[in-house]
């Protein structure tokens, strides 16, 4: 529970462990959306989820994982088999050319299994330190930093735990407030309020567990909603 004299006014070290207390309290099953089976799967369907919503991105793997198990099916698949796959996915072409190359990538120089460190995942085709820390987090328990997407990087700026633009500016500064045991669940409670409660456009802050730890809520008649 938030204690009486926590406020919205307060330092983000003092509301930052309360906020994310709470919301894992009233989000208890809160983890990634994404479906998969394998870190080949969850390297895949993250690469696929940029500009796509998981909803979607969950549709169209249950039958590519299908047609195409494994990253030798992808990298002997034609490329056009691939795009005509994930051809409802934004990006789709340049989405199908990268997993192809990873896939033959991975077979090249890491027989076929994908890397479990920073450096050796930010050198595949498409993968970026977002899709990289999902995978090391989902896949591997190995916990470099916190996934960043753009729920997280909304949220975090209106609780006021970063006033960063830049997703790598904002990462920095949720991995300083929190311990690194706590940084898969910074992102996945964040992701998963920010779908349900605290909305782009309108945020329900209503219905909203740490509105009164939030400086930004409507509640509070300020001004910045982003």
């Amino acid at each position: 529970m938030i204690p009486d004299d926590l406020t919205r006014e307060r330092g983000k070290t003092l509301r930052a462990p309360v906020i994310l207390d709470e919301l894992a309290r009233v989000l208890p099953d809160a983890t990634i959306a994404l479906a998969f089976s394998d870190r080949w799967e969850l390297l895949v369907a993250t690469m696929l989820s940029a500009q796509s919503t998981d909803v979607k991105v969950n549709e169209v793997t249950r039958v590519l994982f299908r047609e195409l198990p494994g990253p030798e099916a992808f990298a002997e698949a034609p490329l056009e088999r691939i795009e005509g796959l994930i051809g409802s996915l934004g990006l789709f072409r340049q989405k199908a050319k990268n997993v192809q190359a990873t896939a033959r990538l991975l077979l090249e120089h890491h027989d076929g299994e994908v890397p479990g460190t920073m450096e050796e995942l930010l050198a595949l085709p498409g993968v970026a330190r977002k899709t990289a820390n999902v995978v090391l987090s989902n896949g591997f328990g190995t916990h470099v930093g916190v996934v960043v997407d753009t729920h997280v990087a909304r949220l975090a700026r209106r609780l006021r735990l970063t006033r960063e633009e830049d997703p790598k500016k904002i990462e920095r500064d949720l991995m300083q407030l929190y311990p690194r045991e706590r940084w898969l669940d910074v992102s996945d409670l964040l992701i998963h309020h920010g779908r349900r409660t605290c909305h782009a456009r309108r945020p329900h802050c209503e219905d909203c567990v740490v509105e009164p730890l939030c400086p930004s809520s409507q509640e509070a008649g300020l001004t910045d909603k982003r």
